[in-house]
């Protein structure tokens, strides 16, 4: 019998658990960081596109590339019940990263005035950082949800939860059958 009453895990073994997964995370987001710059850089100087425009440009394009990383390859094992309320949130959270990181972009821009390519790009360095933090918090604790895990009982007591198991569904279904009946009496 299963049940998600595990023993917590020490913060050690939480903190090496952490590493590997920020390690991963690291990996994907230089892989995007690289899409990023790249076509940051050619909608700039090969297209002729403002910065910001050029960043949104070219950040959409990377956050296409990290979902499916992130998805296929780091947060394989999380849950994937509901892939569009992840999308949806994946977005969402991206999105919000996204105006960050072209908000810093666009302050240093058009209030700093620091109109140079290089200067720009020191500026999206900036605005990535703070939105990578921001979306590892988000895509970890919102987006990609761990699936709990499972203890398994010794057979005394799983035959014992099963039975308690039995007796609450049982007190569950006479409850809302109860509910139904005082329903329809008013």
């Amino acid at each position: 019998m299963a049940t998600n009453t595990a023993s917590e895990p020490s913060l050690a073994q939480k903190l090496r658990g952490l590493k590997g997964e920020v390690v991963k995370f690291g990996i994907v987001g230089l892989s995007g960081v690289v899409v990023n710059f790249a076509v940051f850089w050619v909608c700039l100087n090969g297209m002729g596109l403002a910065s910001v425009r050029s960043n949104i440009v070219a950040t959409v394009i990377a956050i296409a590339t990290n979902y499916l990383g992130y998805r296929y390859w780091l947060y394989r094992d999380r849950d994937a019940a509901s892939r569009k309320r992840e999308i949806t949130l994946f977005l969402v959270y991206s999105g919000i990263g996204m105006l960050i990181e072209t908000g810093v972009l666009g302050f240093s821009v058009y209030v700093l005035d620091l109109r140079s390519h290089y200067e720009q790009i020191g500026a999206k360095v900036i605005g990535l950082a703070v939105a990578t933090v921001f979306r590892f918090v988000s895509y970890r604790t919102w987006v990609f949800k761990a699936v709990p895990e499972t203890v398994e009982l010794p057979a005394q007591q799983s035959v014992g939860a099963a039975a308690g198991q039995e007796l609450a569904a049982q007190a569950e279904l006479m409850l809302a059958t109860e509910r139904i009946r005082l329903a329809k009496a008013e």
